[in-house]
């Protein structure tokens, strides 16, 4: 009985020690829209779960999306289809990889890969805070080389102007 005490000490001191953060898109003018709930394990490892409500089911392409449904545009999550390693110890990458997303028109039927959208993510006063950047999702469209865990470089991303997307920023804490 004493190890069960013991097991159960050290699993409420490891779940005590883990960091629970939620993540939101943000439009212009600071309206927030929960997305997703973020668990991060002491040694930087996480896991996302994606929130339910505020998505809608579309099939776009012939591929089923969740959609954020706005005015004008629509935000389309892209889950990354490759290998990362979804740690935050030294920097934020696996999560941007985790946060993509692609816009299409409202009124469009179908999508477009170009309009890709990342959020390159830093820390600002104790929270993370993504910029939209714009990317062409082709460039993922076939896996990366063995061993290569982070596909995309510097030239595959474009800092967008705020004003012209529905949600520019994203923010984590």
């Amino acid at each position: 009985m004493k190890n069960a005490y013991v097991l159960i000490g050290l699993l409420l001191a490891s779940a005590a020690s883990a960091d629970t953060r939620s993540v939101f898109v943000e439009d212009i003018e600071g309206e927030r829209i929960r997305i997703a709930e973020l668990h991060i394990e002491t040694d930087g490892t996480y896991q996302m779960s994606m929130a339910q409500d505020p998505f809608t089911d579309h099939f776009l392409s012939m591929r089923p999306f969740k959609c954020l449904q706005g005015p004008a545009k629509h935000w389309c999550h892209v889950p990354y289809p490759y290998e990362i390693e979804r740690n935050v110890s030294n920097d934020l990458t696996d999560l941007e990889y985790d946060l993509l997303f692609v816009w299409k028109g409202a009124t469009e039927y179908g999508i477009n890969m170009w309009n890709g959208v990342y959020y390159k993510l830093s820390e600002e006063d104790g929270q993370w805070v993504g910029i939209l950047h714009e990317m062409n999702m082709d460039v993922l469209s076939a896996p990366p080389p063995a061993g290569e865990l982070r596909p995309l470089s510097q030239k595959d991303l474009h800092e967008s102007d705020p004003e012209s997307h529905w949600l520019p920023r994203l923010v984590i804490q």
